[in-house]
């Protein structure tokens, strides 16, 4: 048994967290902090996990911990390892945007699909965002062949838990409810994610990548389209992507129509594949609070201990 530590246990990725380290065979959690709930009990927060656990937040970390979550707002990371030390064998996985550009630091971008045996052997893990997962997932494997040669289109719709739990203008329910909107079009943080990855798997020019984000009036889930022009066939681009993922745990190509009651709940990245002319589409989706954040930062935790890749994320979709 592992001791894992959450820094910031009041969101909801920590509360996904805490669902599922709670029921991980291979891990007792050690702490959960919060700066806000210190001493009260985290179910009385975290409502879905009522009767599930008597765990309290603490306002103290245990500085020995074997590998420790960070789960703060985005820039908060930074500042609070330069605050917090932890012993030199504390795994440390950040979920914010804190780490995840290459720099002056020990982190390893944590996409397992890409980047799997650099992951085993980190420390430091900066756990992907969640659009940049579900759209690299979509179109690394044509980079990956060497065959993104042309711009791509991208639109995707995330859901309200998307925008975490801090209130805003555009997260009431009387905006949300019956709504739609992009924003940020062509301008998403999560650009230079995809951009990194994109350069590390393709040396030749890069495509544009076109992106409009969208807010979507329900809870969960991110659903992408993804198209360019490709001179193959459906064919052969089935199996660039069938290689790609040949060893994936949560990464699979199908044929069914997408929707998202297929992976809400779940770690899993669905992909379908069309051609349409000289126009190649790719559909992708994913739960954002879990392959999109949560799932996925279990999932790097697994690997970097050498546990089986999906232990504890064997989960079943909301389909009904």
């Amino acid at each position: 048994m592992i001791k894992a530590g959450i820094i910031g246990g009041a969101g909801y990725t920590a509360g996904e967290l805490i669902r599922i380290l709670i029921h991980h065979p291979e891990v007792e959690l050690d702490f959960v902090y919060s700066t806000s709930q210190p001493g009260k009990p985290v179910a009385g927060i975290h409502q879905d996990l009522l009767g599930e656990t008597d765990l309290e937040f603490s306002g103290e970390i245990n500085k020995n911990t074997d590998v420790v979550f960070l789960c703060l707002g985005h820039g908060n990371s930074v500042k609070f390892l330069a605050e917090n030390q932890f012993s030199e064998n504390t795994k440390i996985i950040d979920l914010s945007t804190d780490y995840r550009m290459d720099g002056e630091h020990e982190f390893v971008y944590g996409l397992p699909e890409f980047n799997k045996e650099k992951i085993k052997n980190a420390n430091f893990i900066a756990n992907p965002g969640c659009f940049a997962t579900a759209i690299s997932l979509a179109i690394l494997p044509l980079a990956k062949a060497g065959l993104l040669q042309n711009d791509v289109h991208i639109n995707a719709v995330t859901g309200a838990t998307g925008a975490g739990t801090s209130l805003s203008a555009t997260t009431h329910f009387t905006w949300r409810d019956n709504n739609f909107s992009s924003y940020k079009a062509f301008e998403h943080q999560h650009l230079n994610e995809i951009g990194q990855s994109l350069k590390k798997l393709q040396d030749n020019k890069l495509p544009e990548l076109n992106f409009i984000p969208n807010r979507g009036n329900f809870s969960r889930g991110i659903h992408v389209t993804a198209y360019t022009k490709f001179d193959g066939s459906l064919e052969e681009a089935k199996a660039i992507f069938t290689e790609a993922y040949k060893d994936s745990a949560f990464t699979f190509l199908v044929e069914e129509a997408l929707h998202l009651k297929q992976v809400v709940n779940t770690n899993k990245c669905l992909l379908k594949l069309q051609k349409f002319g000289d126009k190649f589409l790719i559909t992708s989706i994913i739960d954002n609070l879990l392959k999109g954040a949560s799932g996925q930062a279990v999932q790097n935790m697994n690997l970097m201990f050498g546990f089986e890749e999906s232990l504890g994320l064997k989960l079943k979709a909301t389909y009904f």
